[in-house]
């Protein structure tokens, strides 16, 4: 069940940090999510670990003979931020309704801006596939475009083929209605055949299905959803319970955050940015520690490096 907002437990940036008054305070909490049964080598396992004087590999393992901190085999390996700044970051990207810049958040933790944004995309990375399971019953679904205009391009920017989506990305968002969990996916293109697969792959068959009436959702009641729209194109944005509004609120605030905070989403990372807004939507009714639990938890299990973070497929850099 739903928390109300009165009933969500809220702690400040002060509380939060007056928890960890040290290094050691932080690490041991990580290691506590971590490790909840024991610690265990990252590598083979194995519970046969011991504690070793290294400077920055405070644990061994006997089997595999390997030195390990609580940030190997997570996303936070390899990294010089401190276990605190890491902790205060992930405070900062869960509660931020919009998001925070890397230049802001660099700013707050005490890093540089290439830092900040390096552990920016590192936590998105923590938040990817967060909802995962089949939505039910009632779900809206909708989609939307990402990108700058055309009319404010550079001359040798634009693609001079028209207006509207022209350049853009186009990103499908499902929002459950009773739980008002969202997903959203980053597409190529808005086809039925596209369309028709995310909502099978991500709404339990039997659902009722709520969409405006673009042509490219018809059909959907042969893949055993009752499918209601509403006619946007002749301005009818409610027809008793058919509507998206819920996911068209949702798209709101990415675009606020993404013109007032971030700026530019590039199509390499869009994938991440809107994984970060769907995954502070589905945690919005968990208290404060809940979240940043559940965020603290995605970091294990998963890697990211920075040549592949700025590196594309045609092997040159992009940001």
């Amino acid at each position: 069940m739903r928390k109300k907002k009165s009933e969500k437990k809220r702690i400040s940036l002060y509380e939060f940090m007056n928890q960890f008054q040290t290094e050691q305070d932080a690490m041991e909490y990580i290691e506590s999510l971590r490790w909840e049964n024991g610690r265990v080598c990252p590598r083979c396992e194995s519970k046969e670990t011991a504690r070793a004087s290294h400077k920055t590999m405070p644990y061994r393992c006997k089997p595999c003979r390997k030195y390990f901190s609580v940030k190997t085999g997570t996303l936070m390996e390899s990294s010089n931020i401190k276990y605190r700044q890491w902790l205060m970051a992930i405070y900062l990207l869960s509660t931020s309704l919009k998001g925070v810049s890397s230049t802001k958040l660099g700013n707050d933790i005490g890093v540089n801006q290439p830092a900040a944004w390096f552990l920016s995309h590192r936590i998105r990375t923590a938040w990817a596939n967060n909802a995962s399971f089949l939505f039910g019953r009632e779900v809206e679904v909708d989609e939307t475009y990402i990108g700058g205009k055309e009319k404010n391009k550079r001359k040798d920017k634009k693609l001079n083929a028209g207006r509207g989506a022209v350049g853009k990305t186009a990103v499908v968002g499902i929002k459950e209605r009773g739980s008002k969990k969202i997903k959203t996916l980053k597409v190529a293109d808005t086809k039925a055949i596209t369309l028709h697969q995310i909502i099978c792959d991500a709404v339990a068959a039997g659902s009722t299905v709520y969409t405006d009436d673009a042509t490219a959702y018809n059909g959907l009641e042969r893949h055993g959803y009752t499918h209601e729209t509403v006619r946007h194109s002749v301005s009818e944005y409610v027809k008793e319970q058919a509507h998206i509004n819920g996911i068209e609120s949702f798209w709101s605030c990415l675009k606020r955050g993404y013109y007032g905070i971030y700026h530019k989403m590039s199509p390499k990372h869009l994938q991440k940015y809107v994984d970060e807004f769907s995954a502070r939507q589905n945690a919005r009714q968990l208290d404060t520690m809940v979240q940043v639990n559940c965020t603290i938890r995605g970091l294990f299990g998963k890697r990211l490096k920075y040549e592949d973070l700025i590196s594309g497929p045609d092997g040159r850099m992009h940001f």
